[in-house]
């Protein structure tokens, strides 16, 4: 179905960012129409969802210029999912952010950044074009270096320094390998890559350029051993801007690897097995990392590594099934991973820190609040029938199937290593005795007005309730992420949809 309306959702970020110029210095204003933006932009991506799960691909040639010559735009099931979902954590971050952000760095532009990232994300998912998946990258790694900083605290520059030193390398790595596609093969649309790919003889030069780009979305995805500036960067900035970039940013990486490994590039044996070794070191690496940090948004900037193996994981099988539990994961990581960073910053309100040697009784003084965080923190572990369960259990049984043991070693470890700083997460932070008394001039988030409190719980409160309904109703997301698959390791389809001009 071709359709402008894909545009819709990346033009109403875009408009409410330049509305939210024409009101630098008005915080409430500014908070307002955020929150207007956003709702609406959910909108507009739900109701993208439903069109493309009702009519199949949507697609867009801008000005009429058809394909390979034009620049697409596509929505295939994957590419709806992950739309919605950057509807949805945006939406819960936007709230979040307005009572848990001080006035001065709202004034700094902190809205205006934020919907130009959300913008640059939504772009990246929509684009059928190799390099403006580049340009939207770039407009994602400029917003995010400025929200990294805006402050100015010395370890948040320190932290945002290598968060863009890292990712300018990854960026050049990208673009050599985008000047080396189009110079064996003279076009840069996706789809018309594919057929042109196929038909290249040198088929070596083929593998460098593909591992260029698996390098490339490698670091910006944070794969073994080219994930450290993460744990560096992640724990630096508020908890809003840490939320969105956990949930959002590190999976553009990994949807940018699915497509590119599913569409343009085939993996031979030997990719599939360095997808498999790259995974098993992500794997325990990331995990490792957690065991000796003290402060939770350290542990969970390292699971946030130790996680994406379980994708590199999915990629290394290449199988049909494999493929469902990455996009099962996708839709449960992305939210569970956001709602657990504004957890340590609501954590952060009530002890003015997150070290877990100076934290406790909180399960005592906000029973409620930790019953929420346990639903959350135990679906990041995957504990049964919580979200995170169905897509674990999955890819277990195809490692179990494809007979690779040692990956099944490392995603069981790696599982259980979640378990265990999870566990001592909840002892630390929530269960046991609080360390030293709790003053009011600790306690912020007791002095916070009613509407300030509801801005910081409800979002939580919110994506907990669809991680839980994700758990609940997993037949359901089972189907959807069948469908996203099967489209997945079938790109004739998606060819056929960019280069036919279906309507």
């Amino acid at each position: 179905m071709i359709t402008n309306f894909i545009l819709a959702p990346i033009l109403m970020h875009m408009f409410t960012a330049i509305v939210l110029l024409f009101f630098w210095q008005k915080v409430l204003v500014q908070k307002i129409i955020s929150i207007v933006g956003n709702s609406i932009a959910f909108l507009l991506c739900l109701r993208m969802f439903e069109m493309t799960m009702s009519n199949g691909y949507l697609t867009l040639q801008l000005g009429s210029w058809q394909a390979p010559f034009g620049i697409t735009f596509i929505a295939d099931t994957l590419s709806a999912i992950m739309v919605l979902l950057t509807a949805l954590v945006s939406l819960a971050v936007g709230i979040y952010s307005t009572a848990s952000l001080n006035e001065s760095r709202i004034r700094f532009g902190y809205f205006f950044i934020f919907h130009f990232l959300v913008m640059g994300l939504l772009g990246a998912f929509l684009t059928g074009d190799i390099f403006n998946l580049y340009v939207w990258f770039e407009v994602v790694i400029i917003s995010s270096f400025i929200l990294l900083t805006v402050g100015g605290k010395k370890r948040q520059m320190e932290g945002a320094i290598k968060y863009v030193t890292m990712n300018m390398l990854g960026s050049v790595i990208f673009l050599t390998a985008i000047g080396i596609l189009y110079g064996i093969t003279g076009t840069l649309n996706i789809a018309d890559l594919a057929l042109k790919v196929a038909q290249v003889e040198n088929t070596g030069l083929v593998t460098v350029t593909s591992l260029l780009f698996f390098v490339a979305f490698g670091i910006k995805s944070a794969v073994f051993p080219l994930y450290f500036w993460l744990p560096s960067a992640y724990h630096t900035p508020p908890s809003a801007i840490a939320a969105i970039f956990g949930g959002l940013l590190t999976k553009m990486g990994v949807y940018a690897m699915l497509r590119v490994f599913t569409v343009i590039f085939q993996p031979d044996y030997f990719t599939l097995v360095l997808f498999s070794v790259i995974a098993i070191l992500t794997l325990l690496t990331g995990a490792l990392g957690t065991i000796n940090k003290k402060s939770i948004r350290r542990v969970l900037s390292y699971l946030i590594v130790c996680h994406i193996g379980f994708f590199i994981a999915g990629m290394g099988l290449n199988t049909e099934w494999a493929f469902v539990a990455i996009v099962f994961y996708l839709i449960h990581d992305v939210i569970v991973k956001s709602n657990v960073f504004m957890i340590s910053g609501v954590i952060v309100k009530m002890r003015e820190t997150v070290d877990m040697t100076r934290l406790g009784s909180l399960l005592k003084d906000y029973p409620k609040f930790s019953f929420v965080a346990a639903l959350v923190l135990f679906s990041l572990v995957g504990i049964p029938p919580l979200s995170g369960f169905w897509p674990k259990i999955l890819l277990f049984q195809e490692t179990f199937k494809q007979e690779n043991y040692l990956l099944l070693a490392a995603l069981i470890i790696a599982s259980f290593v979640t378990l265990f700083v999870i566990v001592r997460i909840w002892s630390e932070a929530f269960w046991k005795e609080s360390p030293k008394p709790i003053t009011e001039e600790i306690d912020h988030f007791e002095s916070f007005p009613f509407s300030g409190k509801i801005a910081l719980i409800a979002p939580i409160v919110g994506l907990a309730f669809v991680s839980l309904y994700i758990g609940l109703s997993a037949n359901s997301f089972m189907k959807l992420s069948e469908k996203a698959a099967y489209e997945m390791k079938n790109p004739e389809i998606y060819i056929e949809n960019v280069l036919g001009a279906k309507q």
